[in-house]
């Protein structure tokens, strides 16, 4: 008997540990509310994987097994339930981030102690990271260098799932004789229910995300990606995150998708394909640097010298902060837990080159609000965003927040769909309400705020900032 340990890959199709676990015996199905992991939790996500559990306890109770649930620190409960099983091994994908990593060699220390055997498998991304390197055997800090490599290099087809009969395997006896918990409610895990409305989870859901986004958004990805209002996203960031869709099982339908398309929708996949390379990029750089977590990436001479401003901050976390397409993302991101890329940075640059805020008031702001937090990820594009990071956007060149919104929302759509305050606005108005005088801004929209900062001024103490930092005379 072997206990497979669920964390972020809540399926049991495409599960690379799964499927090697089924074929070499019987498997019991095991998840833990991690205590330690739960104090870095939010409400959104909390939400969502709840929704994701239940699912894929359904998939194994409609299998003849059951995911069995239960609560603490899994280096106790994990040998104490093989105990009660009679298991000998442990199994389970392996994380990246130097939380999990430091977690699963805790883990794996008392399996060992116990006298378990532990087996862990690659599984959350195409390419391990330290597989794709430099020259010299680094990991890269370019992305346009690891995503040639990343595109070369041959993809694994996805893993097939268990037959019902693999996961019926431990049914009955074993899984009857030991204690199972319900899939608790958030107030019990200490949340309180989220401001925004989550999409639904499970591989259904992402089966159903996957096939809408391939059977249109990825043909019109290139040219519709970075405007928010245009629907050519895939909304499965959440799905990649908790593992209710493979990689390799997306990827596989994109490809399918390739095979089908010609000229500039065959170049839209592939622009969709970089995205995934992105992904796996910056959990490369995680792995190899986990201390990015709280920490630049890019050194400078001095420390730059952010503002300390609360009451910029809560503006800008509230959407009142006068830049309508700032305003849009953040309220976008209160209602639903996600925010569109683009405005991603949009919002991102605002935070730290106009109110000159450090990137880590952002960073865990995003990490309580958005349901597809991703560490690597988030802290790959704020560090971006920030010029902290790796490939960082340049501290010289600053997105304008103004053209920013006239460039991606020219008819003003996205902004008056989460702003309703300028609903009734022209669009002309809207992408010039800095310049507007207090009497235009009034007759326009009397509910809407005026920009809190000026952005030209503060484009102009960016550059001191970072050149201060840099050492510059």
């Amino acid at each position: 008997m072997q206990l497979f340990w669920h964390r972020r890959d809540l399926r049991t199709a495409d599960n690379r540990g799964l499927a090697a676990a089924t074929r070499s015996g019987e498997v019991a199905p095991v998840f833990v509310f991690d205590t330690g992991v739960l104090e870095h939790g939010s409400s959104p996500r909390v939400a969502f994987m709840l929704d994701a559990l239940a699912s894929l306890r359904d998939r194994y109770r409609r299998a003849g097994s059951d995911l069995l649930i239960r609560h603490g620190d899994p280096a106790t409960v994990l040998p104490t339930l093989a105990s009660e099983l009679d298991a000998d091994s442990v199994v389970w994908n392996q994380e990246y981030s130097g939380l999990g990593r430091d977690r699963d060699e805790r883990v794996r220390t008392a399996c060992e102690a116990a006298s378990l055997s532990v087996e862990t498998s690659h599984d959350a991304i195409h390419h391990e990271p330290g597989s794709i390197t430099t020259n010299a055997g680094d990991i890269y800090s370019v992305f346009t260098y690891f995503g040639r490599k990343w595109h070369d290099r041959e993809k694994a087809d996805p893993y097939p799932e268990p037959a019902p009969d693999a996961l019926a395997s431990a049914e009955a006896e074993p899984l009857a004789a030991v204690e199972t918990e319900p899939v608790p409610t958030l107030s019990a895990l200490g949340f309180s229910e989220p401001e925004a409305t989550i999409q639904p989870a499970g591989t259904d859901a992402a089966r159903e995300r996957a096939a809408t986004f391939c059977g249109d958004g990825i043909f019109r990805y290139g040219e519709d990606r970075d405007y928010p209002d245009r629907g050519a996203t895939s909304r499965l960031s959440a799905d990649l995150k908790f593992g209710t869709i493979g990689i390799r099982e997306l990827y596989a339908a994109t490809e399918r998708a390739a095979a089908k398309a010609t000229g500039d929708e065959a170049e839209s996949v592939e622009e969709f394909q970089s995205q995934l390379a992105w992904r796996e990029f910056y959990t490369h750089v995680l792995w190899d640097n986990p201390e990015v977590v709280s920490q630049n990436y890019k050194s400078y001479e001095q420390p730059i010298e952010w503002r300390e401003d609360p009451e910029a901050l809560q503006a800008w976390k509230d959407g009142k902060t006068g830049y309508p397409i700032v305003d849009a993302g953040m309220r976008q991101l209160r209602e639903e837990a996600y925010m569109h890329n683009r405005v991603r940075m949009i919002v991102a640059s605002f935070l730290t080159k106009d109110l000159l805020v450090d990137w880590r008031a952002g960073y865990a702001w995003f990490r309580e609000k958005l349901v597809d937090h991703d560490t690597a990820n988030d802290n790959g594009g704020w560090q971006w965003a920030a010029s902290t990071g790796t490939d960082a956007q340049p501290y010289f060149r600053i997105f304008n927040p103004m053209t920013q919104g006239e460039r991606y929302d020219p008819d003003a759509a996205y902004i008056k769909r989460y702003v309703p305050e300028l609903a009734d606005t022209d669009p002309v108005i809207i992408h010039s309400w800095h310049d507007a005088s207090p009497t235009q801004r009034y007759n326009a929209a009397p509910e809407y705020p005026e920009p809190i900062v000026d952005h030209s001024e503060r484009r102009e103490a960016a550059i001191a900032m970072f050149e201060a930092a840099r050492g510059d005379d």
